[in-house]
Parts: C-alpha cells; sequence; structure tokens
C-alpha cells in the first residue's frame, strides 16, 4: 500500500471524568452522536467522495452482562451496536481486551460462557487479548475461550484474543493472531491487538510459562509497518487501529500526552501508519489527540478509553477519500450507555437486544441456583478501599479480613500442613464489597464475588528480611499503571512506614505477635498461588522456601470461614501504621 495522507484531523479534548456518575453525563442523544463534552469535529476536504468507516468500541467488560445502574448490561450495549450498525453499516464493533475475569457471580461461575455468548451476539467484530484473559492459562484460552467465540471454530474464534506482542518463550514467533482485517465497502481496516507488558506479573505464572509478553510498540510497529508496505501476500490495510490493553491511569489528556510510562511511549512513538489507538486496562475514560511525526501541522491522532464494564462507548469514525483509499478526516468521542432520569434514577439510553437479553437470563437464573445457597453472616459493610474498590493502595477490612481467612484456612485444626503465622492479600484479587443489606446474610455468590479468579492456597517459608522486602514492594515499579498496592494482613503482624522515604526505605518496624521481628526470623506464611508466583510485582515470594500448595481453592476456604463462624466482623484497621 502506498504511504497514507492525513489531511486536517481535528483536535479532540479531553472527555469523560472518572467516576460512573460522571460517565452517566457523557452521553450525547440516543442518536448516537459523540460526546457533547468531547466533541470531534471532523475537518475532512468536503471536494472528496468519501467512505465512512465506522467503530464502536468498549474495554474492560469484565462480564458485566448484567445490567447495574451505570453498567448498562450487554442487552443494552447490544442495542447500542445494532443502532450504530443500522445507521452506518461500515461499522465495526471492537473491544481492548478484558471481556472475561474479575466477572461477576454471574458470568465468573458458568467460566464466563455467558459473556463470551452475550458479546458474540451482540456483534463484536474482534477485541485485543487482555490480561485477564489469560486468568485460566493459556491452554484455557486456546482451547475454550477462543474456541466458543469461534462457535466451536478456533480459526474464527481467533479474531477476539489479539496480541501481536504475545510470543512463544524464548522466540519471536507469534502465539496469538497479530491483526485482522476487515474489508466494508470497498476499504480495508487492519485491527492490531497489544496486551500491556506487565501481564506476566498480572496472572498466574504457571498457566503463562510457555509465553513472553514483549514490547507493544515494537509489536504494533511491525505490524502496521506489514500492513503498509505494498505486499498483498503479508496482508494490506487502508486503515489501522491499534487495539491495545493498556492505558493510562488519568483523565487528563496533558498528563496522558506527557506520562513517563510504556503507555505513554506508545501513544507517542505509534508509528503514522497507526490512525487511532483504542485502549483499556486502567478502566478510565477519555478521549484526547496528540501529534503525530510526519503528519501535516495540526492533525493529531485520536487516542481514547471507554472506562470500564460497557457504561460507556469508544466511537470513530473514519472518512476514507473513494478514490485513493486515504483517510482524510476523523472524529471521536465518548457515549453513555445509561442516563439519569428525572427521577433520579439510571436508565439505558438504548433498547435492549431481546436475543441478547434472553441470554442473560438464562446465566442469572443458572447463577441463582448456584449462587443462593447461604454461607454465613457479617455484622457490618465489610469493604475495600475507595469507593467500589477504586483505591488499591490503601489499607482495607476487607483486604484484612481475607488474609485472615487464609490464615484460619492454613493454621486451624483440619489443616495437615505445617501451621502458617501470617497471611497476606494482594487488594487486586479483591472484585467486590461485602454488604450488610437487610440481614446481614452472606451467600456462596457473594463469597464467589469477592474472590473470583479460583487460586489456590501456597504456604511457605519467608525470613523477616524478606517479608520486609515484600511490604517494600507494595509501592510499585515506576511505570506501573498504579503507584502503590497495599497488601491485606492478617491478625498479629503489624508494621509502620513512612509513606514519604525512598523506595526500598519505607518500612520503619515490624512486629508479630507484639514482638519486633528480627531479619534472620523465619516465619510460615499463607498467600495465594498468584501472590506466590509473584505477581503484581512482588517478586520476593518467589524467592520462599518450602513452598507448598495447601491444595486450598481462595474463595473455598473462604466458605468454610463463614461456615464455621456464628457471625464475622470486619477485620479491624491499623495492622499497618504511618510512623509517627
Amino acid at each position: 500500500m502506498s504511504k497514507k495522507i492525513h489531511l486536517r484531523r481535528n483536535t479532540l479534548v479531553a472527555a469523560a471524568a472518572l467516576t460512573l456518575l460522571a460517565s452517566t453525563a457523557i452521553g450525547a442523544p440516543a442518536t448516537a452522536a459523540p460526546n457533547p463534552n468531547a466533541p470531534g469535529q471532523s475537518n475532512k476536504d468536503q471536494n472528496q467522495p468519501t467512505t465512512t468507516i465506522e467503530l464502536v468500541g468498549i474495554n474492560d467488560f469484565h462480564g458485566r452482562i448484567e445490567a447495574n445502574g451505570a453498567e448498562a448490561g450487554a442487552a443494552v450495549l447490544a442495542g447500542a451496536v445494532k443502532e450504530y450498525k443500522a445507521k452506518n453499516r461500515n461499522t465495526l464493533f471492537v473491544s481492548a481486551g478484558d471481556n472475561i475475569g474479575a466477572s461477576t457471580f454471574t458470568s465468573f461461575s458458568q467460566q464466563d460462557n455467558p459473556t463470551i455468548d452475550a458479546l458474540k451476539a451482540a456483534g463484536l467484530d474482534a477485541s485485543a487479548v487482555g490480561n485477564h484473559e489469560f486468568d485460566g492459562g493459556f491452554d484455557d484460552l486456546l482451547n475454550r475461550v477462543i474456541p466458543r467465540y469461534g462457535n466451536g471454530n478456533a480459526e474464527a474464534g481467533a479474531d477476539y484474543a489479539l496480541g501481536a506482542n504475545v510470543y512463544a518463550k524464548g522466540t519471536k514467533t507469534p502465539a496469538l493472531k497479530e491483526y485482522t482485517l476487515k474489508k466494508l465497502n470497498g476499504v480495508t481496516v487492519g485491527l492490531i491487538g497489544t496486551v500491556t507488558d506487565q501481564t506476566a506479573s498480572l496472572v498466574t505464572p504457571a498457566g503463562i510459562s510457555g509465553l513472553d509478553f514483549g514490547d507493544q510498540l515494537e509489536a504494533a510497529n511491525r505490524v502496521a509497518a506489514q500492513l503498509s508496505d505494498g505486499k498483498k501476500s503479508n496482508g494490506e490495510a487502508d486503515v489501522i487501529v491499534l487495539l491495545t490493553h493498556e492505558g493510562s491511569s488519568t483523565s487528563d489528556c496533558a498528563a496522558i500526552g506527557a506520562e513517563d510510562t510504556s503507555y505513554g511511549d506508545l501513544i507517542r512513538g505509534a508509528t503514522g501508519q497507526i490512525d487511532a489507538i483504542i485502549s483499556g486496562h486502567t478502566h478510565v475514560g477519555y478521549s484526547c489527540a496528540y501529534p503525530v511525526d510526519g503528519w501535516a501541522e495540526g492533525l493529531e491522532r485520536p487516542v481514547m478509553q471507554a472506562h470500564q464494564y460497557g457504561t460507556t462507548l469508544d466511537t470513530l469514525k473514519i472518512s476514507v477519500a473513494k478514490k485513493h483509499k486515504k483517510v482524510v478526516g476523523l472524529e471521536a468521542g465518548l457515549v453513555s450507555l445509561t442516563t439519569i432520569a428525572s427521577d433520579g434514577s439510571t436508565v439505558p439510553r438504548f433498547t435492549p437486544v431481546p436475543k441478547v437479553a434472553t441470554i442473560v437470563e438464562a446465566a442469572l437464573a443458572q447463577a441463582e441456583v448456584v449462587g443462593a445457597v447461604e454461607i454465613g453472616a457479617i455484622s457490618a459493610d465489610i469493604t475495600r478501599g475507595g469507593t467500589n474498590g477504586s483505591d488499591r493502595g490503601v489499607e482495607s477490612t476487607l483486604g484484612n479480613l481475607v488474609a485472615d481467612m487464609h490464615l484460619w484456612a492454613t493454621s486451624n485444626e483440619d489443616f495437615g500442613g505445617t501451621p502458617t503465622q501470617i497471611a497476606f492479600m494482594n487488594p487486586g484479587g479483591l472484585r467486590a464489597d461485602l454488604l450488610f443489606g437487610t440481614d446481614g446474610t452472606v451467600t456462596y455468590k457473594d463469597a464467589a464475588s469477592v474472590q473470583p479468579f479460583g487460586n489456590t492456597l501456597f504456604t511457605m517459608d519467608l525470613t523477616g528480611a524478606q517479608i520486609k522486602a515484600i511490604l517494600e514492594e507494595q509501592w510499585q515499579p515506576e511505570g506501573s499503571s498504579r503507584s502503590k498496592l497495599h497488601l491485606g494482613i492478617s491478625e498479629g503482624f503489624t508494621y509502620t512506614y513512612d509513606p514519604d522515604a525512598a523506595r526500598g526505605a519505607h518500612i520503619t518496624s515490624m512486629s508479630y505477635q507484639g514482638e519486633p521481628i528480627a531479619e534472620e526470623t523465619v516465619f510460615r506464611i499463607v498467600t495465594n498461588s498468584f501472590l506466590a508466583a509473584g505477581g503484581d510485582n512482588f517478586f520476593t515470594f518467589a524467592q520462599g522456601t518450602n513452598v507448598a500448595d495447601s491444595g486450598q481453592i481462595d474463595l473455598v476456604a473462604g466458605i468454610e470461614y463463614f461456615q464455621s463462624h456464628t457471625l464475622v466482623d470486619p477485620a479491624p484497621l491499623g495492622r499497618a501504621q504511618i510512623d509517627q
């Protein structure tokens, strides 16, 4: 293909606040106009006959198939897609990954099959692979997830797990399909998928032991060059869009464009052959645009992310000259799938699709059968950090309680191994709060929503020095999506810290049962299989000795804890304290 010409692309301004409440307010009318708070004014050459290609996109859907406030649900999402495609048949529905995994109980309890079925029925055309697509391991992705997207055909399903930077271990051999081509009214659209290069630290290492996750920028530019080299034998595209499961933690466009992260490198360094970047992973909404080397002055590339859980839809219009198949205009924004009615209630802005609604209803019915079993009771709300778990950098009652559960499961009289003394729980493994409701009852569904990953509990020996190193690793490496991940810790273990200290010098003291911990003292600890393998950049766990898989699933340990305790109270805060 000859070199792409980019003419008069507009500047897109920031869109979408971080909160779900804000996301309900950003939407345009249900006529599918772009977000009025982030107007994209296409300024294409009106003298050229053009074909308008549209993309509507989601990211981090995480199995939210049922409606829940601003989470519109799969049927309403399908209604939005249907409306866009009805108005312009040259429309693609895409995702930037994490369609499944960390799902609500309805989907989780059925291996996320209802989500896959619902998204396919909604008209999903392609998706980048996200880190959560690897939650069940690479074999599960290859042999179950991808074929289900393809109605039993793995080749057809490969378009729903695009990963150009995923390679066979020790090689540059692609482990997944790198891109897909879609022909729309004579225009070939190339969709490249990449996933965060931190994936190896975000999923259980054993499930991806045969994979490497390479540099996204290199992979995206390599594939874009291939699709633009004029050789039909290796694929050619008139339009190229990158679907990346990577994003920013802020909605401020100026900050995003300047950030010193791998995502910042990606959006600044992406070749001019890539026309737009649809993002995910960080669950933040924004619609921005940035200058690109080689493009005419004032021309900028759209970069966007549509919040999370199907609350918002990316909208992208690409005008392509019919004669030369060159991109001559772009228009982008975000659209909320719900709105606030006059009575203050949240209502859908698009008509649900009955076929998809039927899939969701069947999934809900089956989940109720599994999830209705009562397992215990709580005395009050037990929550994660921040609103709806939005702050993983602070101590939480739920994080400490789950650590208590894991300690109990590996130290009570029924445990056959060496009893443990300290437990650690990662905040990213907690996906829902435990709320008192009307009577404090806790069901299987409630418990499963808190710990949906099915990790096993691992025990190991760690020295005091190693425990201190683990606590220091709560302050994440530079370039990470979150600067701190606060570990839940079990009763009997406490520490103090200086939040303003230099990296590696935050922890000022540690105690066990009120006694200071010496660096050489060895403790038997328990954590989940994800952390045990060094997940979330807690690499020191992988240095533990006498490691043993207890064989207990974290969810089962939680259920048995509830069944053995008549009433469960919120675990107290203050196990970690700022050094005064």
